[in-house]
């Protein structure tokens, strides 16, 4: 009897990856191909679903070209993709314009419109501001300034709905990206619609899938045409996926309260599970039955973490290419190495990781960032540093807001290009006196689809035992080490004044640039 695999799909924001897993979790097959973001104005983001669409067909046939798998094998498949990324389409899935990305920000005008709004559901907030980038907020820009295209459109869908409709025929929704960022409550009769009309979206309920579907709940087979497009078997059975990260999260085997995932890569994105309900300052949340049923999903995240770092390594480091070159390395094998050396504190400098803004715990899209202490004696790799204890000093604050609001943590588990630098998962462990768990397999997300699909195929009856069967991890954990923990107090203190204090200013600086370019742009 051959071996039976499962597809998991994993749509980003750069591009789709394609992983075909055995029912052990181990990968056998990869595909990735990538399509364009377009920014037609500053802080705008847009996809085309139909580039999403070819690069899915043509990462599945290179996944399974590698694996050497036939069509029989795959026993079910599904899917995650970032969100909220909103769809305008007719009924039978053809799009109407490019989706709005989740990184969209145009609809900041609507966001403090709807975050005047004294209503309850804007606990999941935080009772703070809404970010732009939340599903009400995209959609009531395009009703507001596409009204036609509004009208027009038959179903709004997210980005994860589109896919699963291009793959089974059937309009569904799902409890995680519903929950996530729509304002979605299951226990309280779902989409809170005297909130939606209070803000100006009471006609949008029609447009909305009805049908809501827990992860990894059965959704259909693959229609006959998309099996033959893809290259599979008609009646393929389809799980239901939803958020990139938090499928990322059940690849992590993060479905438990206690635990704290930690998912890297441009951002950085910090999730935990509580039993109990959690609404207070500074943290997202908790969103009910986003990952597990019976547990409430706890959020918080930074904007720019890796992408400051590439950044930094981009503009700063071109002359190190050579010499990377020449020791078949990388220039951040070489920033590790000189970073290492240097004591904790980087000598004085402090590090506000606000390059694209700050997304918790103070959600402010104006805020900056800012490099403090600097002197002669400093260098490129004390700047280096900096920025890396930087990112930590800001996990950390947010973990304490955690751990300040009752939400226990007592490890971290860590997956993204983090997770590719020691010294980077160091002084993370460092700085917040707490040990680090990295997984065997770093596509944490395309497993945790993989999960999803062999639970909707029986080959397990539940996520919490396909996880403990596919998940695992590598055999060194990174532990705090206690010494520099003392250290960095003092400099993470600083890091946690430096917003009160600065804030006003970053703010009127922002302001100057955005009417100088403005202006140039006139």
């Amino acid at each position: 009897m051959k071996k039976e695999l499962v597809i998991g799909i994993d749509g980003g924001t750069e591009g789709v990856r394609v992983g075909i897993y055995d029912l052990y979790g181990k990968q056998v097959g990869i595909g990735v191909t990538g399509y364009k973001t377009y920014h037609p104005n500053p802080g705008w983001a847009e996809q085309d679903p139909l580039e999403w669409w070819s690069a899915l067909v043509n990462s599945i046939k290179q996944a399974m070209k590698q694996a050497g798998a036939t069509k029989e094998q795959i026993i079910g498949l599904s899917l995650d993709t970032t969100c909220p990324t909103i769809v305008l389409c007719k009924n039978d899935g053809t799009p109407l314009r490019r989706a709005l990305m989740w990184m969209d920000l145009r609809a900041h005008e609507e966001a403090n419109h709807i975050s005047s709004f004294a209503d309850d559901a804007l606990k999941y907030n935080g009772y703070g501001k809404v970010s732009p980038e939340w599903m009400p907020c995209k959609v009531l820009w395009l009703k507001r300034n596409e009204p036609s295209l509004y009208e027009k459109s038959e179903k709004i869908l997210d980005f994860s709905d589109w896919y699963t409709f291009k793959l089974t025929g059937r309009h569904t929704g799902s409890i995680s990206t519903t929950t996530y960022r729509w304002y979605y409550n299951q226990e309280e009769g779902g989409v809170p619609i005297r909130f939606y009309e209070s803000i100006g979206l009471g006609d949008v309920f029609e447009k909305l899938p009805r049908d809501i579907y827990k992860l990894g709940e059965h959704v259909g087979g693959l229609t006959r045409a998309t099996a033959e497009e893809l290259g599979l078997c008609e009646g393929t059975p389809v799980a239901r996926g939803g958020v990139d990260a938090l499928n990322g999260m059940i690849g992590l085997g993060v479905i438990q309260s206690g635990k704290l995932a930690l998912i890297t890569g441009s951002s950085h994105n910090i999730y935990g599970l509580t039993e109990k309900p959690v609404h207070a300052k500074e943290i997202m949340g908790s969103f009910p039955d986003a990952v597990v049923p019976g547990l409430r999903l706890v959020e918080a995240g930074q904007s720019s973490s890796g992408s400051t770092i590439k950044w930094f390594r981009t503009n700063f480091c071109r002359d190190l290419e050579y010499l990377a070159n020449e020791k078949n390395g990388s220039v951040y094998d070489l920033l590790n190495h000189e970073a290492s050396q240097i004591q904790p504190g980087s000598e004085g400098l402090i590090v506000l990781d606000y390059w694209q803004g700050n997304r918790s715990p103070h959600v402010d899209p104006n805020a900056r960032g800012l490099i403090s202490g600097l002197s002669l004696k400093h260098g490129r790799e004390h700047i280096y540093r900096a920025i890396i204890e930087g990112i930590a000093y800001g996990t950390d604050y947010n973990i304490r807001n955690f751990k300040n609001n009752g939400i226990a943590t007592t490890e971290v588990y860590a997956a993204g290009g983090a997770t590719n630098s020691k010294l980077f998962l160091q002084i993370h462990a460092d700085v917040s006196n707490i040990a680090i768990n990295v997984p065997e397999d770093n596509q944490v997300a395309c497993l945790g689809s993989a999960i999803l699909a062999s639970v909707a195929a029986g080959a397990y009856v539940s996520i919490e035992e396909a996880v403990s069967n596919m998940v695992r991890f590598k055999n060194e954990r990174i532990l705090p080490n206690q010494e520099n923990h003392e250290k960095y107090q003092l400099y993470a203190e600083q890091y946690r004044k430096a917003y009160p204090q600065f804030h006003n200013w970053m703010w009127e600086n922002t302001k100057i640039s955005q009417v100088e370019l403005a202006t140039t742009l006139m």
